[in-house]
């Protein structure tokens, strides 16, 4: 019995010494991206001549329209606000000389996808970023106290990333090249209390995107999913920024630095900080009662004085 228990905890430690060499692996990687650019600059290009961004109208979207045309790429930018599609394409066209086409849709919806399909047609599209998604509530609030947009949310987080990529995908297969950016969030990286809709849509979105790169990465397309936190936009009314609140720009121009890496990453080191060290908090403390009266009291608190819009 004796030998046993001692080879039973022998393969325990080896299990946890792995576990923290493939965390070191995984910093030290990004620590070299981060100083160190190895992305060739034509490899975006390469992927295919035409970009496409959901909920382009603003904040991370807008900033991954305004970067993927400045390395080179035509740009398709899919949101709700027709005018403010208009004004992007425009500064975009000037300002990089690319071709912007611009497609009005309400993601909320469900019945948008075959109107999309034919917007697209013709295109060779490399890259697919699955940007758009909804926020209800910034504070955090009990799930019967938020508001009730649940059939939105779930179209919005989950319905999008799913059909848009059933759309672009079949033909990044057949040309064997291709790139998805599928942006969920550091909150889906475990069940987040006071946050239950927009965690587990979240959620959704990395474990789509992580099994779809299984599947489909011997057929050389890549499907990432970035997992951030804190970045400055209208969805979270425009936080201070910090050390570890990112403008949009900031977080996109970092954000693609690591593409090659596929699977799941944060976007940028300080948030690959901030997730190891969230991962270091038991659970029984994190879902503690302590934990979430603190996070419903300095936690609001802190949102309320560092958002620009109140």
């Amino acid at each position: 019995m004796g030998d046993v228990l001692e080879q039973f905890f022998i393969l325990t430690g080896l299990l946890v010494c792995l576990a923290c060499l493939a965390k070191c692996v995984r910093f030290s990687r990004c620590i070299l991206l981060n100083y160190w650019t190895v992305l060739p600059k034509p490899f975006l290009r390469s992927m295919g001549q035409w970009a496409v961004i959901t909920g382009a109208g603003d904040g991370i979207g807008k900033a991954y329209s305004f970067e993927l045309a400045k390395r080179g790429l035509n740009v398709v930018l899919i949101s709700r606000t027709l005018e403010k599609l208009e004004a992007i394409a425009t500064e975009i066209e000037r300002t990089t000389g690319r071709s912007v086409k611009i497609i009005q849709a309400d993601f909320t919806k469900d019945d948008i996808y075959e109107h999309i399909k034919e917007k697209l047609t013709g295109l060779e599209i490399g890259i697919l970023v699955n940007n758009v998604g909804m926020l209800p509530n910034l504070l955090p609030s009990h799930f019967l106290n938020a508001p009730d947009e649940i059939q939105s949310l779930i179209h919005c987080n989950i319905t999008s990333v799913v059909k848009m990529t059933q759309l672009i995908l079949k033909h990044m297969e057949s040309r064997r090249k291709g790139l998805i950016l599928n942006i969920s969030s550091g909150i889906a990286l475990f069940p987040w209390p006071l946050y239950s809709m927009y965690s587990a849509s979240k959620a959704f979105v990395c474990t789509f995107s992580k099994a779809l790169q299984e599947e489909y990465k011997a057929k050389e397309v890549i499907i990432q999913v970035l997992t951030p936190y804190a970045v400055s936009t209208a969805m979270t009314k425009y936080l201070n920024t910090n050390v570890i609140t990112k403008t949009a720009d900031e977080f996109v121009k970092e954000s693609l630095n690591y593409v090659t890496i596929g699977g799941e990453i944060c976007g940028c080191l300080a948030h690959e900080i901030l997730a190891g060290f969230l991962s270091l908090i038991p659970a029984w403390a994190f879902y503690s009662g302590a934990f979430q009266r603190l996070l419903l009291t300095h936690y609001v608190a802190y949102l309320k004085l560092n958002t620009k819009v109140k």
